[in-house]
């Protein structure tokens, strides 16, 4: 695999010609585009997105755009590798701000990505999961899954923004991605499943045998009760960082199918080098101010800030301050399709 192969312009026209007649394509010339030695080589560019500047944009978007003509007002997180406008922050991550003014709704639908909601700033904004209303407070993760009906609502004064984080791309690139809409859901008369059956950690409802879990039991990952793990784990974690991934409470996987959620937290002062990763990642600030380092690029964050990391990037984290972060990953796929890595 080491030698040179052969290239296109090396094969005579008429060749050329009479395979293009063909409709086939000689795969050496085209090989090491899709297997390149030793680690991929992404179109994928280090991105960062300032809250500060975004949030204008999409308060403005609210004024100019009734919700009844947007659907859902978003602002695409483009990947800069591929330019503004990309669907994708990374080849199989979509991320987007979504804005909910006070009074507005989103209509109920269903989908075949899997989405999760990280919350950004604002009161009163809820969605509702399958019957289940979920209140959506600051830094909260809110599940979506795939073929799960949702809808979202506003019941505050205040702006509702959130981020929005599917695996789009995915289903995109299969042509399996759609959606459809339906009537609005009647929430069932209790709290959700996180502040009931999962309201301590190690602990599940006891069923009959005749009884089986939800695929999804619990949608909604309360900010609150992370941060105060977090900061317990911290007490007796090395080099003042310590990581926390959102599971499924029944069996221990990961939360999606595709993506994964790690809640994380940095004290004052610490520096973090994580390994080469095969997997991609965008990273949230919930809180805190520092600075991140990737394939040489560094970004100056702050909170609410985002930014994203390409697959085997070298990365290096600093904290100015004690820091809170959510970063979105697509470990489980990469460990369903087999193939996932970690290098020194």
């Amino acid at each position: 695999m080491g030698q040179a192969l052969g290239t296109l312009e090396e094969l005579p026209q008429e060749y050329r010609d009479q395979l293009t007649a063909a409709g086939v394509a000689p795969l050496w010339p085209m090989m090491r585009n899709v297997l390149p030695h030793d680690a991929p080589m992404p179109i994928t560019k280090p991105g960062f997105w300032r809250y500060d500047e975004a949030r204008p944009l999409l308060m403005r978007a609210g004024e100019l755009t009734p919700v009844e003509k947007a659907e859902r007002r978003v602002l695409v997180l483009s990947d800069p590798g591929r330019g503004a406008g990309a669907m994708q922050a990374t080849a199989s991550i979509y991320l987007g701000l979504q804005l909910l003014l006070p009074g507005e709704t989103a209509p109920n639908h269903v989908h075949t990505p899997s989405a999760a909601r990280i919350v950004v700033e604002g009161e009163g904004g809820y969605t509702t999961v399958d019957g289940e209303k979920l209140p959506m407070e600051e830094g909260d993760g809110i599940l979506t899954p795939g073929g799960e009906w949702h809808e979202h609502g506003h019941d505050g004064d205040e702006p509702v923004v959130w981020l929005d984080a599917l695996d789009l791309p995915v289903f995109y690139y299969l042509e399996g991605s759609y959606a459809r809409e339906g009537d609005l859901q009647s929430p069932r008369n209790r709290p959700d499943a996180s502040q009931v059956e999962y309201l301590a950690s190690g602990l599940a409802p006891t069923r009959k045998r005749s009884e089986a879990a939800r695929r999804y039991p619990m949608v909604r990952y309360p900010w609150v009760r992370t941060q105060q793990a977090l900061r317990e784990m911290l007490r007796y974690a090395a080099h003042g960082f310590a990581e926390l991934d959102y599971v499924n409470p029944e069996t221990g996987a990961d939360a999606l199918p595709t993506i994964g959620f790690t809640a994380g937290m940095m004290a004052a002062g610490a520096s973090v080098t994580p390994p080469m990763r095969s997997s991609s990642a965008a990273i949230h600030i919930i809180s805190g101010r520092g600075k991140t380092t990737v394939n040489g690029e560094t970004f100056t964050w702050g909170p609410k800030d985002t930014f994203s990391v390409p697959v085997f990037a070298e990365v290096s984290h600093q904290a100015d301050e004690e820091a809170f972060l959510i970063k979105v990953h697509d470990r489980p796929l990469q460990e369903k399709l087999g193939y996932y890595e970690e290098r020194d």
